[in-house]
């Protein structure tokens, strides 16, 4: 899975993220209620629980004509490719499933796989010339990240669409608080305070090869394939502080332990994080991934403290809410999970058609995948780590393929 880019310079990567788009939203759906235009051929590479659920959103959309498929399990790619109405010649099993697809003909591809494999098979699309739509985080490690990053301008560079599939921002009722936020409505900028809580996935033994770790999301378990839970789940919350500040964290401090009973595999369960950013904002992050009775239930949210009201943005919890001020406000946000996803596909769609390259969300993206790194660093080694030396270290993290199918 080696991936060979052009190197970015330290100044132009720092210049190229969020600094570049810091009041950048969500993109509009341009052509919102409309009639599909046209098809789209489009490739999906991973059909597990959630790759093959977001599959039929894109069916059901009807702007989409599901073409091919990849799934590292034959009897997965035939199953799910067949419900998709795929022609069994182009349903693609294996590692090298994914450049399969890429070769069939679609015109874009949707991402839906432990996220280790994500730089190599985006660069691998953007190359090809194809519209890139995947899930998050863009990836476990640096590396993977700048690569992402540098996906995204590619993409741009040749009229391409690349997307990643983020829900808390698509909400009507966060939109709208994170506009008054912008308006001035906290006023200066007290604390932020950001939540991830979750029920930890099975985490069976290890066998000969990580073929076992590969469904099922067990995966989740091991920082190498998953990123680890920080980064694979608490990301939304993380994410969508970022998408109001504005800026990433410069520094992080904590500290993170394992507790799940009899673990395999190295993610953390517990992590508590303090984030400093460059004009000394303080984060403050909690995470979980426990099962028990009494852990509290999910929880995905976002809570920005001003000096003059308090707002809270919520991916699970019944409302969203900004007190305090003249611009006090709060709404349902309803059914996120799959709302949010069919917005996305909608956007995508409208991008492609009507256009529109400009890929903003990538930066945001990938600044807040490396938030996420930085936390779980500076927890796993109980200490305090600067985004510059982890820039620098560049540590990648391997997979060990032996024994897999090609």
């Amino acid at each position: 899975m080696k991936i060979t880019t052009q190197p970015l310079s330290r100044r132009a990567f720092i210049s190229g993220t969020l600094a570049a788009t810091a009041l950048a939203g969500v993109p509009v759906l341009h052509a919102e209620g409309l009639a599909p235009r046209r098809k789209i051929k489009i490739g999906f590479v991973g059909c597990g629980r959630r790759g093959f659920w977001i599959a039929k959103l894109f069916r059901q959309h009807g702007g989409y004509d599901p073409y091919a498929v990849a799934d590292y399990f034959p009897g997965v790619a035939e199953s799910k490719g067949k419900d998709l109405g795929v022609a069994p010649q182009r349903c693609f099993s294996g590692l090298s499933g994914y450049q399969r697809v890429i070769d069939s003909g679609v015109e874009a591809i949707v991402l839906e796989l432990p996220p280790y494999f994500f730089p190599s098979y985006a660069y691998a699309a953007v190359e090809a010339g194809l519209h890139v739509y995947m899930a998050k985080p863009v990836a476990v490690d640096v590396p993977g990240s700048l690569t992402i990053l540098e996906c995204g301008r590619q993409a741009t560079a040749k009229r391409r669409c690349f997307f990643v599939d983020y829900q808390m921002p698509t909400d009507p009722v966060n939109i709208e608080i994170r506009k008054r936020i912008l308006e001035g409505a906290l006023g200066e900028f007290a604390w932020v305070e950001t939540i991830g809580f979750s029920g930890h996935l099975p985490d069976p033994p290890k066998t000969a090869t990580i073929e076992s770790r590969m469904q099922n999301l067990i995966w989740c378990n091991d920082i190498a394939l998953g990123g680890d839970y920080v980064v694979n789940y608490d990301i939304h919350a993380v994410d969508a502080a970022l998408w109001v500040l504005g800026q990433r964290p410069v520094v992080a401090m904590g500290a993170s332990r394992i507790c799940r009973p009899r673990p395999h595999g190295d993610s953390r369960d517990v992590c508590q994080v303090v984030f400093e950013y460059a004009n000394g904002l303080v984060h403050n992050h909690r995470s979980q991934a426990l099962n028990a009775e009494n852990v509290a239930d999910p929880n995905l949210t976002a809570k920005i403290y001003g000096r003059q009201a308090y707002a809270e943005l919520v991916y699970y919890q019944t409302k969203s809410i900004l007190r305090g001020g003249e611009k006090s406000m709060a709404g349902k946000v309803e059914n996120l999970y799959q709302l949010g996803a069919q917005r996305n596909i909608a956007t995508f769609y409208d991008n492609i058609v009507t256009d529109y390259f400009d890929n903003e969300i990538v930066p945001r993206a990938v600044d807040g995948c490396l938030t996420c790194i930085l936390g779980r660093e500076a927890a796993a080694r109980h200490t305090r780590l600067a985004m510059d030396e982890l820039l620098r270290e560049n540590k990648r993290w391997e997979v060990d393929l032996t024994g897999l199918k090609v």
